[in-house]
């Protein structure tokens, strides 16, 4: 059998033979103070825990470290040639937990986020303004893009978190539900849906060109698996990259559209736009905040991760 209560031969880990770091910290205020009860004060225990931290650490590498007398305790030998390398030990800790911090600031300083376009206008600048009321020194940047980007700009470390509106998690992804929406089918009063005495069917808005969202957004891919049964959709009316584009187009009288309720509200309010009822057709959707697999968000992106879900 070795010291350390191995069998012979086998290989027991540092960490079983080492004393942990607050029992050299221990020793070292010991060896500063010259009185064990000083030293546990120091390190915030009671002098009979540090009493029993100190015989453990003894059992541990076989050797006593320290003498203990009425006039107080002193350094064995043993336990002096034990101090010096449990200096050298502390030190290289407090440099680890230096760099480490330092690791961490560089984190905090910044936030990548990646959001498909309706989070992004509509739900994201909320989220912001209370990340930035718990973290003011982290500097935010946003990209919105439809959510094939943010896939793309995660998958390529581009971006520290991102948000999605489509119906899964994009392929190596995963991810949370942080809020659910609905999309309408709109069309500005003048339309002739507009003046319908009965809903809309889905055949109806299978067969009628619409004005779209570009493929790759989750709005486009909602809609998509929606009228799968009836066909698809019909060739687009216009095609447009931003769910702002689509509303304008909307409103002017181009066309209808189907768009989040989210988006919509201030023109359904004001009947720019009118909501045309629809039969049969399921369109409501999850919101997800995503991150690469197996990298589930830290610092400022736990945190505003935290926010949405708050």
């Amino acid at each position: 059998m070795s010291s350390d209560g191995s069998p012979p031969g086998t290989y027991a880990p540092l960490a079983h033979r080492v004393p942990d770091l607050g029992a050299l910290e221990l020793l070292l205020a010991v060896a500063r103070h010259g009185s064990l009860g000083r030293a546990a004060r120091e390190v915030g225990i009671t002098q009979p825990a540090a009493s029993s931290r100190i015989r453990s650490m003894e059992r541990q590498l076989g050797v006593a470290l320290v003498d203990r007398s009425p006039r107080g305790s002193r350094l064995t030998d043993a336990g002096a040639l034990v101090t010096d390398w449990a200096r050298r030990i502390v030190e290289a800790a407090e440099a680890f937990d230096a760099g480490a911090q330092a690791l961490r600031a560089r984190r905090d300083s910044r936030l990548r986020v990646a959001a498909s376009m309706t989070i992004a206008e509509y739900l994201m600048p909320g989220w912001l303004i209370a990340l930035r009321a718990e973290r003011t020194d982290t500097a935010v940047s946003l990209h919105a893009g439809n959510s094939a980007s943010v896939a793309e700009r995660l998958l390529a470390d581009e971006a520290d978190l991102g948000f999605v509106e489509g119906l899964a998690v994009p392929d190596g992804l995963e991810g949370a539900v942080v809020a659910h929406d609905r999309l309408v089918v709109v069309a500005a009063p003048g339309h002739r849906w507009a003046r319908r005495r009965g809903p809309l069917t889905a055949a109806e808005l299978s067969a009628t060109p619409l004005i779209l969202r570009e493929r790759g957004s989750g709005t486009r891919q909602v809609l998509d698996a929606a009228l799968a049964d009836e066909g698809g959709l019909a060739p687009p009316l216009l095609e447009l990259a931003s769910t702002t584009a689509v509303k304008a187009a909307a409103v002017s009288g181009a066309g209808p559209a189907v768009l989040s309720e989210l988006a919509v509200t201030e023109e359904l309010a004001s009947r720019r736009l009118v909501e045309i009822p629809l039969d049969g057709v399921p369109l409501a959707r999850a919101l997800r905040a995503v991150w690469p697999t197996g990298h589930r968000p830290t610092g400022p992106a736990r945190d505003l991760l935290s926010l949405t879900r708050g």
